[in-house]
């Protein structure tokens, strides 16, 4: 089990707190080793009873932030850290998720107004108070007001990529455990909803006490939150995690109902009722023959439940897959025979949309290419950010640097074990207009063309906006269309419609963006998209080896708009990418 991800949430805080302090330089490398700490495939404990060496292979990682990483494993704090907390008292993680507000600013209420939580900053915007202070003003109080709501709901639930992991490793302890037959994890994280509540596992047992025990024995716990003969609740690594054990032959009517959604299974129960039968977390049974059938949970004759099939199968249906259980159609197109084949992981052939060293991106062309090579991808796009609105820090390549770009990408490609094609993220203005120029544009192989600036345009404004951008004859793909960051920012209010047409008639593809923190096209667009007739392209936007990897969150977005193999752009060959590109 690995504290990788606590490290981070400590050392991203560091930099919050440096940068409110004015510090410079420090809250870069903060970040850059928090990033990498989250992503390094052992376990920072490990590496820490290795000594100090071990723990500087990190990239990023110097003797200072060894030692830090050294003394949390040891103690659970940081000295210097809880200095700095202790110096700005502040919920700086809630605060900042508030659209505009930043560490500074946020140094700048809690100097001001003593402000430290949501809620005290909510009621300083609704006193008026927050316009009277230097830098804010009418206008920034509005928009505090109008995005504090979106704020708090995103301190409530985790991103699909944090809680995935904790959940798998979750599921990997209790797996191990004698007493355990079969373990699943249920819930929202089973349907791959975007965000997440909290962790559901589902244990198939006859020794409930055992395997409850076996949790609480689990390294990673933090508190336990409630604990009984079949049941336990566990805070560990900032989620809450529910366990529940049930008998073998009620497994599968539990994984059922606990894996949801309420509305699916409802209409589920519905349609069960309307056939005389009864179907709940212990089964579906017969109560054609039953004269209360309210009676218990049980009653009747027991028709299934061992399995999830059994229970879909008494009201002859398929298996829905759980990506579809948001009652959105999916029951009438199972009793209808019109489920659709929906894509699979092993599916995608390469990725379109990743970055390099020569803007924001960690690695070499050649390093990338090979981590594309090691998934067993038949190609891979190098698609670096070109200069324009939206870039910070001078992070874009310019078209000269394009060009040259393009000679190492071909040269790499000549010692490649996999297809490269040369690309470009260019940035789409205000307008709909593009950062790089049409001749650099005609001779890439791959452009994809994404919003980073002025994503608080009104519907029309941003609709027209993308529409211009992909009828633009260059750009194959609208990369992550709204530019939304989930719990940072909504994005675009886009008229997703007219987008879609506009793309279809240009032969665009519109991305599923699968970094954790987009999924932009979300699982309702993808829908729309693909029920239109568009093409999608699932692309992780990696500017690492490691994100290659965040490609089946994009994968089961997909999924959830009922996406088939054949609606995805990189599902396809390379030849077959190339006649969709020209």
């Amino acid at each position: 089990m690995s504290r990788n991800a606590e490290v981070a949430d400590r050392f991203e805080e560091f930099a919050d707190l440096l940068e409110a302090k004015d510090v410079e330089f420090k809250p870069r490398s903060y970040r850059k080793a928090a990033r990498n700490v989250r992503e390094h495939p052992d376990p920072v404990e490990q590496l820490a009873a290795k000594g100090k060496d071990a723990v500087k292979e990190i990239d990023g990682v110097g003797d200072s932030l060894a030692e830090k990483i050294l003394e949390y494993v040891r103690t659970g704090e940081i000295a210097e850290l809880e200095a700095l907390r202790s110096e700005l008292p502040v919920d700086m993680e809630a605060l900042t998720n508030v659209e505009g507000l930043g560490p500074k600013r946020a140094r700048k209420l809690y100097d001001a107004l003593g402000i430290t939580t949501l809620d005290e900053l909510e009621a300083a915007a609704e006193a008026g108070e927050i316009r009277e202070i230097e830098g804010f003003g009418e206008k920034t109080e509005q928009n505090i007001l109008e995005n504090v709501d979106f704020a708090r709901e995103s301190q409530e639930r985790e991103l699909l990529g944090d809680a995935r992991p904790v959940a798998e490793d979750v599921h990997s302890h209790l797996s191990a455990v004698d007493a355990v037959s079969r373990v699943e994890i249920a819930g929202s994280i089973r349907r791959w909803r975007e965000t997440i509540g909290d962790v559901d596992a589902l244990v198939s047992s006859t020794e409930g006490e055992a395997v409850v025990e076996a949790l609480l024995d689990w390294d990673d716990v933090d508190d336990v939150i409630e604990a009984g003969p079949k049941k336990a609740s566990i805070r560990a690594r900032d989620m809450r995690i529910d366990l529940r054990v049930v008998v073998p032959e009620e497994f599968g009517s539990a994984l059922q109902y606990f894996t949801g959604s309420k509305e699916h299974n409802v209409h589920l129960r519905n349609v069960a009722i309307d056939r005389d039968l009864k179907m709940n977390e212990y089964g579906v049974f017969d109560v054609s023959d039953v004269d209360d059938p309210d009676a218990g949970q049980r009653v009747g004759e027991r028709i299934g439940g061992e399995t999830e099939a059994e229970m879909y199968a008494a009201l002859d249906m398929p298996l829905i897959p759980p990506d579809l259980r948001e009652d959105t159609g999916e029951i009438d197109a199972a009793r209808n025979g019109e489920l659709p084949e929906l894509l699979e992981e092993g599916e995608i052939r390469g990725d379109l949309h990743t970055h390099t060293e020569w803007s924001d991106g960690d690695n070499t062309v050649a390093e990338m290419a090979d981590a594309a090579a090691e998934r067993g991808y038949d190609y891979h796009c190098v698609s670096d950010h070109a200069t324009g609105p939206g870039m910070v820090g001078g992070v874009g390549v310019t078209d000269d640097e394009l060009r040259d770009q393009m000679g190492e990408i071909e040269s790499v490609a000549a010692d490649a074990d996999i297809e490269l094609f040369a690309g470009v993220e260019a940035n789409i203005d205000a307008e709909g207009g593009l950062s790089v120029a049409d001749d650099v544009l005609t001779d890439l192989d791959v452009v994809v063309a994404s919003p980073h600036s002025d994503l608080n345009q009104d519907r029309d404004a941003a609709t027209e906006r993308l529409v211009r951008a992909v009828s633009h004859p260059s750009v194959d793909v609208l990369g992550h269309p709204t530019g939304r960051m989930i719990h940072s920012r909504e994005g675009l209010p886009v008229d997703l419609a007219p987008v879609v047409e506009a793309a279809i008639e240009n032969d665009t593809a519109l991305e599923i963006n699968a970094s954790p923190f987009r999924l932009d096209l979300n699982g309702d667009a993808v829908r729309v998209a693909v029920e239109a007739g568009a093409t999608v392209a699932i692309n992780t936007d990696a500017h690492r080896p490691s994100e290659l990897a965040n490609v089946r969150y994009g994968v089961h977005t997909a999924r959830r708009g009922w996406a088939e193999t054949a609606d995805v752009l990189n599902a396809r060959d390379a030849d077959g990418v190339r006649e969709f590109l020209h």
